[in-house]
């Protein structure tokens, strides 16, 4: 991709090259959504990415989402960190989709908490297709605990996994495709910067962004972007 010197013009370039990739997986241009990372990055930048008409933005933490989540123009807001079930309630108030639950015991916080506050919010089952990767849910146990987070009245709407950082991918990708086939819904939420173009070919319908569109991040670690 050529450089881009803002973001706005990242966002437009990154739009087009995904609607190409997806062409050529054979699927319709605009069938794959952009998921902005705004993990590490000042409001200023939310907002610009937001303006160039990013529809959806993602934090991993809690405590930078209240810094620059309030009082955002219409855009989707998702939670991409690990649940703690102690700030479910905190969660549900600022974020719209939460894609990372890998147990029954943080589906069932949030839910408590949607009821609470009156909230309508959709979650998807996270799993884990990674032998690095600390959290998800096995596989094999997507469907059934989608069946539960169901049973106690949550909006399931598919599936999150975060690819491996080297060793086979592609089996890790179609691993993510065929519990989702399993899960149900319309979000298969699959792909970051470095590996979004496989994650296309296999089916992705959103893809985690944030050092293509941001710039690379200050703090160097893995995370779900």
């Amino acid at each position: 991709m050529a450089l881009a010197s803002t973001i706005g013009e990242r966002v437009a370039m990154l739009r087009a090259r995904v609607d190409r990739v997806a062409e050529a997986a054979g699927r319709s241009a605009g069938s794959v959504a952009i998921l902005g990372v705004t993990k590490t990055q000042p409001r200023d930048a939310v907002l610009a990415a937001i303006a160039a008409g990013l529809s959806d933005v993602g934090e991993n933490y809690l405590q930078e989402a209240r810094e620059k989540y309030v009082d955002l123009p219409a855009v989707h807001r998702h939670f991409i960190g690990h649940v703690q079930t102690n700030k479910a309630k905190a969660i549900v108030g600022l974020f719209d989709v939460v894609q990372s639950i890998d147990r029954l015991e943080a589906g069932l916080a949030i839910e408590k908490a949607a009821r609470a506050l009156g909230r309508g919010v959709r979650v998807l089952v996270q799993v884990n297709v990674s032998p690095t990767e600390r959290f998800g849910v096995a596989p094999a146990g997507a469907a059934h605990l989608a069946e539960q987070l169901r049973s106690e009245g949550l909006t399931v709407d598919g599936v999150m996994a975060i690819g491996p950082l080297e060793g086979d991918v592609d089996h890790a990708f179609e691993t993510a495709r065929e519990a989702f086939a399993a899960v149900g819904g319309t979000t298969l939420s699959l792909g970051m910067s470095a590996d979004w173009e496989r994650a296309v070919h296999f089916g992705s319908t959103m893809i985690r962004i944030g050092t293509a569109i941001f710039g690379a991040r200050p703090v160097q670690e893995r995370v779900t972007a």
